[in-house]
Formats: structure tokens, C-alpha cells, sequence
């Protein structure tokens, strides 16, 4: 097994029906470039009707039909948002908290020991979240999963990565390793991924290879290392 395996993104995920909620952060191969990307797939029609939406500089997540929604309180909220040198991206409202830790001075890791995974049984879908930092024309990026540790939900086990960015690389984190009943959650560390120049055809490998009947949206975000300028593209199935 070689552990320093960089794997194409597509690869990864192409054979699997689900993959959950999906976040990808690194640098591209060129050196000049932070690359984020964020998905969600869905199983239900609460969890289908969905879109996103760019709010200046950050990423809200809004009912596609909001005659139609069940429960709002796990499907809408902010993935993106940036502050100051700092962009969060996660899988839920803990985007917020991290937000408001991070203003108040705070780290992204105490901001997480007052989160766990979601009261969704028998899922507890883990929270996945990440943030990059930038200073002096670079950045470096924090990941986390907090997961229930038994079939129960009773205790929350918190799992912290970080990482100095470096060229080519990108580390994918994600909510289940496949579908099922209930469903599996994620094993092991954020997996190596490569990180092309192109933002297009990077976001494009990962739309196509997303399960066609699952996949909801996707939003892809490079930032230019130089001078902060950034390029964007998004996918809502719900708008095609």
C-alpha cells in the first residue's frame, strides 16, 4: 500500500452510489493557486430539494421548492464563508460557529468541541469541516469529522487534521464511505487527491463522477495566491 498515493478525485468516487456531503481543499500543481470544493448528494426529497446560491463571498444553501420542505434545520444553512484572511467551508450550521469562534479570537478546533454529529438516527451523520488560512502568499487548511462512536449516538468522537498546503496536493473528506441502512459513516483520514490548474476541469471530474440519480450541487472556489483574486463555477442539478 503506498500511503503517499495521490488519487484522481474522479477515481475515488465514480463506483460510489453515495458519498454523502463532500469537502475538497489543496493547492494546485502549479503552486499558485488554494482550491476548495464542496458537494452534497441526496436520497430523499427533503434532502433533493435543494440548491445553491452565491452570496457575495459566500455559499448559502436554499430549498429549490419551498413548498416542499420537511425539515429545514439539517438541509439549509451556509457551507462557504469567508472571514478576513480565512475561507470555512463545512457541511452545516457549524459553519457558523466556526465563524463566530474564530472572530471572537478563537481557534477552529475549540469552535468544533462545542458541535457533534447530527441528531439524525440511525445515520448521526458526521459534520465535516474545514478552513483555510492565508498569510505572506500562501495558506495552510484545517480538516475535521466529529462522529458518533457507537450505534447509539452516545458520545462524539473529534478528529482534527491539518496541513501545510503543498503543490498538486488535496486532501477529500466526506460523510459516509457508501449507501446502506443505515448508512456507513467515513473511515480514516481525509484522503490525498490530485489538484489540477484547471478549475473547470476539475469541478467537471467531480460532477460527472458523482452518482447521476444522488448528486444535488456542487460549488469549486480558486483563489489566486498572488493577489486573492478568485474564479468560481457551480452546479445545481435542480437548475439544469
Amino acid at each position: 500500500m503506498d500511503i503517499y498515493k495521490i488519487n484522481d478525485m474522479g477515481e475515488l468516487i465514480k463506483d460510489n452510489e453515495y458519498v454523502g456531503r463532500g469537502i475538497v481543499i489543496g493547492k494546485t500543481a502549479d503552486g499558485k493557486k488554494a482550491a476548495v470544493a464542496y458537494f452534497i448528494m441526496g436520497r430523499s426529497e427533503n434532502s433533493r430539494n435543494r440548491i445553491f446560491k452565491e452570496e457575495g463571498e459566500d455559499i448559502t444553501i436554499y430549498p429549490f421548492d419551498a413548498s416542499k420542505v420537511e425539515d429545514p434545520s439539517l438541509i439549509i444553512y451556509s457551507p462557504i464563508r469567508k472571514l478576513d484572511n480565512k475561507l470555512i467551508v463545512t457541511n452545516g450550521d457549524q459553519t457558523d460557529t466556526v465563524y463566530d469562534f474564530v472572530k471572537a479570537g478563537k481557534t477552529f478546533g475549540e469552535a468544533l468541541e462545542t458541535r457533534q454529529f447530527e441528531p439524525d438516527a440511525p445515520n448521526f451523520t458526521p459534520r465535516i469541516s474545514g478552513m483555510l488560512t492565508f498569510a505572506d502568499g500562501d495558506f495552510r487548511y484545517d480538516m475535521s469529522i466529529l462522529k458518533s462512536m457507537d450505534a447509539e449516538g452516545s458520545e462524539c468522537a473529534r478528529y482534527l487534521f491539518s496541513y501545510k498546503s503543498m503543490n498538486g496536493l488535496g486532501h477529500f473528506i466526506h460523510t459516509y464511505e457508501c449507501n446502506g441502512n443505515p448508512i456507513p459513516t467515513f473511515q480514516g483520514e481525509p484522503e490525498r487527491v490530485a489538484v489540477p490548474n484547471d478549475m473547470k476541469e476539475f469541478a467537471e471530474k467531480i460532477w460527472n463522477n458523482l452518482n447521476s440519480d444522488n448528486k444535488i450541487s456542487l460549488y469549486v472556489r480558486y483563489i489566486d495566491l498572488a493577489d486573492g483574486s478568485t474564479e468560481s463555477v457551480m452546479y445545481n442539478k435542480n437548475l439544469m
